[in-house]
């Protein structure tokens, strides 16, 4: 009788002991999640030709260019610089561009057109890395603005593949053929 309660007992704390050692400790949901847009945008469609991952900072009652500051080089999104993939050559803005997997930076500003940058370079931390020799093309994108302020940093691609970043009121559109 002694034996089989000392084992049941020696069974329930290793038992309770296993438990604990293998609680897992989740982080909290980021602060700028990460998302992608793709092209076509339907999940019906699996045969894609474009997708972009990103994160998402927030606006949180800060300027637009306090975050992405005017002439200079800004990672697109926050945290790691936004990687974008073609999987078929394409026409990005006015310029070639080989089927691939890039890093996309940005030149915003204030006024007038914003740098939109196709960089070999990836799997990279913001643009603290950033090093224009390894650029694949440089293209100027129109600006327009937005009817309504747009919180969180975000991309899309329109039904005629223009990729569209918008931030605050400002919209940014580079046409992809």
């Amino acid at each position: 009788m002694k034996n089989s309660i000392l084992t049941i007992l020696v069974f329930v704390i290793t038992l309770i002991s296993t438990l604990q050692l293998t609680a897992q400790e989740f982080k909290s949901l980021d602060k700028s999640p990460m998302d992608k847009a793709t092209f076509p945008s339907s999940y019906k469609i699996s045969d894609k030709i474009a997708k972009v991952i990103y994160s998402r900072p927030q606006l949180k009652g800060r300027d637009l260019f306090d975050l992405a500051t005017p002439n200079k080089i800004w990672r697109t999104g926050a945290n790691e610089a936004a990687e974008i993939t073609f999987y078929k050559d394409v026409v990005f803005g006015d310029k070639p561009l080989k089927a691939g997997t890039y890093s996309l930076f940005t030149i915003p500003s204030v006024e007038g057109d914003w740098i939109i940058i196709i960089n070999r370079a990836t799997n990279i931390w913001g643009s603290y890395y950033y090093k224009k020799d390894q650029d694949v093309i440089r293209v100027s994108a129109k600006t327009s603005k937005s009817e309504k302020n747009i919180e969180a940093f975000s991309m899309m691609f329109d039904k005629d593949m223009t990729l569209k970043m918008g931030w605050g009121n400002t919209i940014i559109s580079v046409p992809v053929k």
